[in-house]
């Protein structure tokens, strides 16, 4: 926030750029999938049932941590849009520690359910 309001000099022209455009776009497209994920991920179960559920819609049909792809998809979104280091370094800092959260849960599903999907991955669709 400091260096934004601080330390960085933004041009007329930095609101009609397609830098601010393709970030904008990348942060509601991670807030959105974040927002779908975490009502799949709330509505899994039943209040007081305690029994573990595949997660499915949305993009949990591609991987596993699906809402931490829209949170790593958002703050990437920030760092285009903002063009600051400081933004750049959340950004990549938010990749280093949901990233792994993510791939743990996807291990953890594929020990947990004999049937998940064997074509899910854990954080990036069709790759990782």
């Amino acid at each position: 926030g400091h260096h934004l309001l601080y330390c960085t000099n933004f041009e007329p022209t930095w609101l009609t750029s397609p830098r601010l455009t393709a970030g904008a776009l990348l942060f509601f497209i991670g807030l959105i999938i974040n927002i779908h994920s975490d009502h799949l991920l709330r509505n899994l179960r039943k209040p007081g049932e305690l029994v573990y559920r595949i997660p499915h819609g949305g993009m949990f049909e591609f991987v596993s941590g699906a809402n931490f792809l829209g949170e790593i998809l958002e703050w990437c979104g920030y760092a285009v849009a903002a063009w600051s280091l400081p933004a750049f370094a959340f950004a990549f800092f938010t990749i280093c520690s949901i990233g792994p959260r993510a791939c743990q849960h996807h291990r953890d599903y594929k020990k947990r359910f004999g049937d998940y999907p064997r074509s899910r991955r854990a954080l990036i669709p069709f790759i990782l």
